[in-house]
């Protein structure tokens, strides 16, 4: 499926994108490659195919829970900008 010039102009409209003439034939010919590979990917029969989410094998990769000794709050409020009673103080970004 060959696009138009008419047609790159009016995706790259929607896209918000400015293209020179050679921009336009050059982004023709690419999008015009895609389509083409897409629609040959379409005559392919994968109706016995599952459908899949990904090729990879599911794993996850998790440690134990361990409780550890933790810093003290005057610690991790040592350098912060600003801090009240022991929490960091930040401007309200909310009304």
């Amino acid at each position: 499926m060959k696009l138009s010039r008419e047609e790159v102009m009016q995706i790259a409209e929607l896209a918000k994108l400015r293209l020179t003439e050679s921009e336009i034939e050059q982004y023709a010919d690419q999008l015009s490659a895609v389509l083409e590979y897409a629609s040959r990917l379409e005559q392919l029969d994968t109706a016995d195919i599952p459908p899949t989410a990904s090729v990879l094998p599911l794993s996850n990769v998790l440690r134990d829970d361990v409780v550890r000794p933790s810093l003290a709050r005057e610690q991790v409020t040592a350098n912060a900008a600003e801090s009240i009673e022991g929490q960091f103080r930040v401007d309200a970004v909310l009304e």
